[in-house]
């Protein structure tokens, strides 16, 4: 029967050399060349028996026979109270693994690949260790926590090292392009893809920086000209105390260089230049992407997959291994959004703690014995307040990568990549809450919701809320995110490169120095290691020891990486335009990242398992995230943060140019008085917010009414219509500039291809020589053709005998062009 039968079809495989005569499929490949390294693969490192109790040594066994029936070459070293692991896996392995990504990746798969680099030989023996088994079930990442085994390492090639030491990690190759192909050949691509995304990123900052800059000079340029300032400078306007009880009334005129800071940020060119960031942000993201095409297609990854990736691991490791099913969960994933809600509401709640904290500041500052402290309470308070913020993202980072962990371990994700997308995720948005929680209020509350003379908002009935200064709320934005960002960029900096550096030296200083290396291994060390080459085992065990020296790393180390520059560039975007020299301190910062992350990983940490990607997976949907919340964050810190929206007001509607005939005068003067209201002791109200003390100026004059930063009728304290008038106007332009900035978005990423027409050409030639090739490599005779086809016809026709009745209209092999 045709169940019996061996098909038609499997016997033309087999005659093309694709399967074998019993069945097993073996895909005609390039010979492998075996790859020895003069050390190995991987390394376990344990403590002696004397340090470990019974069940941790039948443990530790029980995984080392394990590998052993999977035919790995196992080295164990002992070293004072240390036992060193070498691992090296079989060729065997090597040769599964390129036969089942040519079968799975056949697009990508070059003829030409006959060696397996040391990178890829790490990748898989670090697959195959986690995802070995003892008899109790547990693996190694479980026995690491339990003791079993101290660490776990690959190890640095000793001659690349150097080249890479040479070429890219020093401080004096700061302004030279970075070898990514080195980068990728010693790291793999999930590292390479992160130094080529922090090179574009830091070279398409220099436009912004230097428009930033161009934007800084101009408010400077206007610095001792500007009417704005000559009013606050020149008037004698009294204002009304910023605090109860002991805060007195103060003279408008003593804040004039608070408003000139302001000016520096808060002007027209600002609004041009948070127009400018939002389409660069997108620019910069679609010019990424063609960025990336070339090179994933330069390493031939273009295609890959992270799933198959995932199943050729598995079964090289394990021939019988089943699928991991995909599983969802409605209960889990509802419990996980409840707590991520909670503890989004926890971050909110410390923001709330930082305004409480800044408002008791003012007023314990204002109340002093200091009257430099008195006179600038408010500042100082912001100040301390953007310290505290600092010190309260040091602690929550750890708090938040906990919380974060927690709840992928509570998702029960189907893998290890799985796992990583959402802790990022998670992660990522606790830490921008953290990070901008406090911003936001500042931007967008702080002096909006503190009341009026007579009405104030407090906080437990005691203390009044924070007010803006009459010159703008923007100065406060400013202060707050450049205490941030430069106290976050040089700390974390400077300790991201003195830890490791005071970790080698400490594990230096706890073990023994070994003999050197002898003059047999250095030679071998130095020259291309021939088949079955090793070190002697003095050698290898100094090799062996100087990475164990070396600081630790984990399956998270670069993700830290890639969140300090997300949330560099949220900064960059989101708040710029009360920032302009945003751009340039992140520009400085990422030329010095680059070299010191380059120097960490080369010189102080223990050598990052290769991994294969094609992208920089969720990062760009956050990154996309961002910029289209910097287009809505930035509209609304021009219309409602700034004081763009009430100068144009004044300008066109109550100033002396309104009404079109003023040409002798500029048309702000006059702005700043007509920004605030008057209040009087005749009120009840008043005299009641008021004690006669707080009623006297510094020169001891007593004043019965003062002013204060609203639009409010000084009779029945109602706001006034030019208070709607600008409310509506404030509106209308944040809907104006986020549709036109959308509008320009879109257009971009309409324009910039995602890939280069010469990338896709270059392609689509090598798919077509690669066929090509591939169809050569199996040609087969016509005799051979010919006898396959018959067996297939024949059986056809047993199948269905109304396909007889069309062979005479079918072409014999005979008429077929030969091959």
């Amino acid at each position: 029967m045709p169940g019996h039968r061996r098909q038609a079809s499997t016997e033309l495989l087999e005659l093309m050399g694709v399967v074998r005569e019993n069945g097993n499929e073996q895909m005609s490949l390039p010979p492998l060349i075996q790859y020895n390294p003069l050390s190995y693969d991987y390394v376990l490192v344990a403590k002696t028996r004397e340090h470990l109790d019974r069940e941790s040594i039948k443990k530790q066994n029980e995984l080392i026979e394990e590998l052993k029936k999977k035919n790995f070459k196992i080295k164990k070293i002992t070293n004072d109270d240390l036992v060193f692991f070498g691992m090296q896996a079989p060729i065997e392995i090597f040769e599964k693994y390129r036969y089942l990504l040519k079968v799975s990746d056949a697009c990508n798969w070059r003829s030409d690949q006959k060696n397996v680099p040391l990178s890829t030989r790490i990748r898989v023996v670090h697959f195959i260790l986690n995802h070995t088994p003892i008899s109790s079930g547990e693996g190694l990442r479980d026995l690491m926590k339990m003791k079993v085994f101290e660490a776990r390492f690959c190890l640095h090639e000793k001659k690349k090292q150097r080249e890479l030491t040479q070429s890219w990690a020093r401080w004096t190759a700061c302004f030279q392009w970075q070898p990514i192909d080195a980068v990728r050949n010693y790291f793999g691509e999930k590292v390479a893809l992160y130094y080529l995304w922090l090179g574009w990123y830091t070279y398409v900052l220099i436009i912004p920086a230097v428009i930033g800059v161009i934007v800084f000079l101009y408010g400077l340029a206007f610095f001792n000209t500007s009417p704005l300032i000559k009013e606050v400078c020149d008037i004698d306007l009294v204002m009304c105390p910023l605090c109860d009880k002991r805060c007195k009334v103060w003279l408008l005129s003593d804040t004039c260089t608070y408003a000139k800071v302001s000016l520096l940020f808060d002007n027209e060119g600002t609004v041009l230049f948070a127009m400018v960031m939002a389409v660069w942000a997108t620019l910069f993201l679609e010019f990424w992407k063609r960025h990336r095409t070339f090179f994933v297609c330069k390493w031939k990854v273009s295609d890959w997959c992270e799933e198959e990736e995932e199943l050729i691991l598995e079964i090289v490791n394990d021939v019988n291994c089943e699928p991991k099913k995909f599983k969802h969960s409605y209960l889990r994933s509802t419990l996980v959004l409840i707590c991520v809600i909670i503890m989004i509401l926890v971050i909110i709640g410390l923001t709330h703690a930082l305004v409480v904290f800044r408002v008791i500041a003012a007023v314990q500052l204002a109340e002093g014995p200091w009257e430099f402290m008195s006179t600038h309470a408010n500042s100082i308070a912001m100040m301390l307040g953007a310290v505290l913020h600092y010190l309260i993202i040091t602690v929550m980072t750890q708090v938040n990568k906990s919380v974060a962990t927690k709840l992928c371990e509570l998702e029960k994700t189907r893998s290890f990549a799985t796992t990583e997308r959402s802790f990022t995720v998670k992660m990522f948005t606790f830490q921008f809450f953290t990070y901008f929680s406090s911003l936001f209020y500042v931007a967008f509350f702080l002096g909006r919701i503190n009341g009026h003379p007579g009405h104030y908002v407090r906080i437990a009935s005691k203390w009044r809320l924070e007010e803006c200064h009459p010159s703008g709320c923007l100065t406060d934005l400013f202060i707050q995110m450049a205490i941030i960002m430069v106290l976050k960029q040089t700390i974390s900096n400077v300790f991201e490169f003195t830890g490791p550096w005071f970790g080698k030296w400490l594990k230096r200083r706890r073990t023994h120095k070994l003999q050197r290396k002898c003059a047999n291994c250095y030679l071998k060390d130095e020259t291309q290691a021939k088949h079955g080459a090793e070190l002697c085992d003095n050698c290898k065990l100094r090799d062996w020891l100087n990475n164990y020296r070396l600081n630790a790393v984990d399956s998270f180390s670069l993700f830290k990486e890639f969140l300090e520059m997300v949330i560099q560039f949220s900064f960059t975007t989101i708040f710029v335009a009360a920032f302009p020299l945003a751009p340039l301190l992140a520009l400085i910062n990422n030329v010095i990242e680059i070299r010191l992350d380059a120097i960490k990983m080369v010189t102080l940490e223990r050598r990052l398992i290769p991994k294969k990607t094609n992208d920089i997976g969720v990062w760009i949907d956050l990154l996309e995230a961002i910029g289209v919340l910097a287009v809505i964050a930035n509209g609304l810190v021009i219309g409602v943060s700034s004081d763009f929206i009430p100068r144009l007001v004044y300008r066109y509607y109550y100033g002396p140019c309104a009404n079109g005939t003023a040409t002798d005068i500029d048309c702000m003067v006059g702005y700043i008085n007509n920004t605030l209201s008057t209040v009087s002791m005749g009120n009840l109200e008043i005299r009641k917010e008021f004690s006669p003390l707080q009623m006297v100026t510094p020169n001891g004059m007593n004043v019965s009414s003062c002013s204060y930063k609203d639009y409010r009728d000084s009779e029945d304290y109602n706001l006034t219509p030019q208070f709607w008038l600008i409310l509506a106007m404030r509106f209308g332009f944040v809907i104006l500039f986020e549709h036109i900035v959308v509008i320009c978005k879109f257009i971009a990423a309409w324009f910039v291809p995602a890939a280069p027409v010469r990338v896709k050409n270059d392609s689509l030639s090598e798919k077509l020589e690669r066929l090509k090739e591939e169809l050569g490599s199996h040609s087969f005779s016509a005799s051979h053709l010919k006898r396959a086809s018959a067996d297939h016809l024949r059986e056809q026709v047993e199948r269905e005998p109304s396909v007889a009745l069309c062979a005479e209209s079918v072409p014999t092999i005979t008429q077929l062009p030969s091959h």
